[in-house]
């Protein structure tokens, strides 16, 4: 947890620590350090400065900003400042000479460490941000309770106490060692040495006292009710839910939190520990598995010795057998396996220093959070609750499934076989080639739950055997139903798969294959899917006009204007011979409703065959006209009356469209040298209500 602990400047414990707007923290002191002065009226071109120092020195002149990526997060629209570095901390970050003066703080700006986002200071100066008294009690009790006996780490046998402990490296020297190993010259004249926690408590000195008392300040400081920033008399008693921040109740009544959304502060106080919480309980899981899983990769490599071991033990038996040819083979042999040895042995050491890092910061991160949930204070925790609880989510993101599996197996993919003859032994080589194990075997589809509907067709398939290298993902091949060439129709994760807008009465070839990181394994066993023969289908509500009107399962349609309306059906023809009825249940007043095809971008206000998009006959009581591109031809006595059914036959074969009513071909063949997609489609007015009849068999009486 101390990581979590220290500031990202000095290197050291928080003192006095406050909040910058991107969240992070910074000592008061540190914050004075790195704040920089910007001219009055001025916008500091930092990039332009930035590209003259390092003309002029041939360097940056600092480490931690980015001039391409750094951001600027500044409510006064100030920029950035510009940067003129006199001192650098131990760990890296770059410090700043503060302003010269207090009145020009309004033209100072400050850049946070960590993120690298700038915001300009007002009058108030590091006054305007808010003081994180739950951070300064967390690390009071720290301080206390780091007070224990402290040995000297660099002597080996015996150690003597230790007299000094450097902040930056972590490390408690005797004299002795001190002098040898960290004299305060070189880059370590700017570390930090203070007396170990055990003779601060041992030597109850002045000093050592003042520190107890300011220990002890910061703790009651922290229990003490939090002033508002805007206005320091008042307590913050409300917590706006816009500004997410906790604020006073003159904020709420005359400030600029009058509109917001400002809700009691003990009622989000417990909101945002509940959710604190509760994302703790998820890292925590993963934590948990993340330590299960080191046992596991330990386990590992001692697996991966054994049998590292044992197959080295089985080559050394098998070439001593052979012949003193054979023996020249052996070194290169016991090489291979040492390599892949070592290569497995590698891998599981780097995946255990990986793991063991991020567990590491997790758990750091967890005790942390469990310590600010402790403190009592509403506002306090408020003010960091949002940052902390995208760490924690964040955190339990990085613990994917994926990150908690071996990288590699124990087993060793090597065999050798001794039965060659002794003009073979030269060439006597592994086996094994190296990838072809490792790709994934051929994927077995499962017929039970492969099936078609209509011009559809669904297929289902798995893996029979575990792999070591988990299958990434499949490839779905259907040929184009004439015997053709395969093309890929499913490239994904999933085993099911539904391919739509076949031809139907076809036959399709379907056959998949699986794939890793290593390869492409082979193709399953081919299954041949055959679509319906006859189409199925209803109307489209989706095409339709918006004074249509569909019932009885999108099968029956009606109209709610005077006008005709079009309306068309759910299936796409391109090939074959399909044949479907239209059955009138309401015929008023004699209109003259159309029945044919159209493609599925003809105008719907209009009545069918106006437009170059559709072919239709519209008929009446007494005939019928063939219409397309409002072309009228073969009229043809006889029409239609309630309870007639309209017939409408499209033959892709021929590439013809023929009409019938009450089962007789009504007039000669319509419509010739039809090419492309088709889809049904009639219009019609109030006055008129069709039922659609599909899945019926061609008429045999065609003239």
């Amino acid at each position: 947890m101390e990581e979590e602990l220290k500031c990202p400047v000095c290197g050291s414990l928080f003192t006095d620590p406050i909040i910058l707007p991107c969240s992070h923290n910074v000592c008061a002191g540190c914050a004075r350090s790195i704040a920089v002065q910007t001219p009055e009226g001025e916008t500091p071109p930092h990039a332009a400065s930035h590209g003259r120092a390092a003309a002029a020195s041939g360097a940056p002149d600092y480490d931690y900003l980015d001039v391409d990526k750094m951001s600027t997060h500044s409510e006064t629209d100030s920029g950035y400042g510009s940067y003129t570095p006199c001192a650098k901390s131990p760990n890296g970050v770059r410090v700043f000479p503060p302003p010269p003066a207090l009145v020009a703080a309004r033209h100072c700006s400050i850049t946070c460490p960590l993120c690298h986002r700038s915001v300009s200071l007002d009058e108030r100066g590091l006054r305007a941000f808010p003081r994180n008294r739950l951070l300064e009690a967390v690390v009071a009790r720290h301080r206390q309770g780091r007070a224990r006996a402290v040995k000297c780490q660099l002597c080996d046998r015996n150690p003597p106490d230790a007299t000094v402990t450097c902040e930056q490296c972590d490390v408690s020297y005797c004299s002795a060692c001190q002098q040898r190993c960290h004299p305060a010259r070189g880059p370590l004249a700017k570390h930090r040495l203070v007396p170990p926690a055990a003779l601060a408590q041992q030597q109850p000195t002045a000093n050592n006292n003042a520190a107890n008392n300011v220990v002890s300040a910061a703790a009651a400081a922290a229990r003490a009710p939090s002033t508002c920033v805007e206005h320091e008399s008042e307590n913050l008693n409300a917590y706006c839910a816009s500004c997410r921040t906790p604020v006073c109740y003159v904020c709420v009544e005359d400030g600029k939190h009058g509109k917001h959304d400002v809700k009691p502060l003990a009622v989000m106080w417990k909101q945002h520990k509940c959710q604190l919480s509760q994302a703790l309980n998820g890292v925590s899981d993963k934590a948990k598995d993340a330590k299960e899983f080191l046992v596991q990769l330990k386990n590992l490599l001692q697996q991966i010795q054994e049998n590292g071991v044992e197959f080295e033990a089985c080559l050394v038996a098998q070439c001593d057998a052979l012949i003193e040819a054979l023996t020249r083979q052996k070194a290169k042999l016991l090489t291979k396996v040492t390599k892949e040895k070592e290569s497995k042995l590698k891998t599981v050491r780097d995946q255990i220093t990986h793991c063991t890092m991020k567990l590491r910061q997790t758990t750091g991160m967890m005790e942390f959070c469990l310590e600010v949930i402790k403190e009592n204070d509403p506002s306090g925790f408020l003010l960091i609750s949002d940052a902390l609880i995208k760490r924690v989510q964040a955190s339990q993101e990085q613990w994917v499934k994926g990150a908690l599996e071996p990288k590699v197996c124990p087993e060793f993919a090597l065999s050798i076989n001794t039965d060659p003859l002794m003009q073979s032994i030269l060439q006597l080589d592994f086996t094994q080639g190296k990838e072809t194990p490792m790709v994934p075997p051929a994927p077995l589809l499962q017929l039970e739950k492969c099936c078609t509907r209509n011009n559809s067709v669904t297929l289902a398939w798995r893996i029979t055997a575990v792999q070591a290298l988990p299958v990434e993902g499949y490839v779905l091949e259907l040929d184009d139903g004439n015997g053709g060439q395969y093309r890929e129709v499913y490239v994904g994760k999933e085993t099911v798969c539904t391919v739509d807008g076949l031809h139907f009465n076809s036959s399709y070839n379907a056959r998949v294959k699986a794939y890793n990181s290593i390869g492409v394994g082979a193709y399953s066993k081919t299954v041949v899917l055959k679509t319906s023969d006859v189409a199925w289908f209803t109307f489209d509500p989706t095409s339709a006009h918006r004074d249509i009107v569909l019932s009885n399962e999108n099968q029956t349609v009606s109209c709610n204007s005077y006008d005709d309306r079009v309306v068309l059906g759910t299936a796409a023809f391109s090939k074959g011979v399909h044949y479907w009825e239209l059955s009138v249940d309401r015929y008023d007043n004699h209109p003259d409703p159309a029945f044919g095809v159209a493609r599925i971008n003809t105008l719907k206000d209009v009545m069918l065959g106006k437009d170059d998009k559709a072919w239709a006959m519209y008929v009446d009581n007494n005939r019928s006209w063939f219409m397309h591109n409002n072309s009228h031809t073969n009229r043809a006595e006889g029409g239609i009356t309630k309870g007639s059914t309209v017939g409408v036959l499209l033959d892709l074969t021929k590439h013809t469209l023929t009409f019938f009513i009450n089962k007789e071909q009504h007039g000669p063949v319509a419509f010739e040298n039809l090419e492309g997609v088709f889809m049904p489609a009639v219009s019609l007015n109030r006055n008129v209500q069709v039922t659609l009849i599909t899945g019926l068999e061609v008429p045999k009486n065609i003239k």
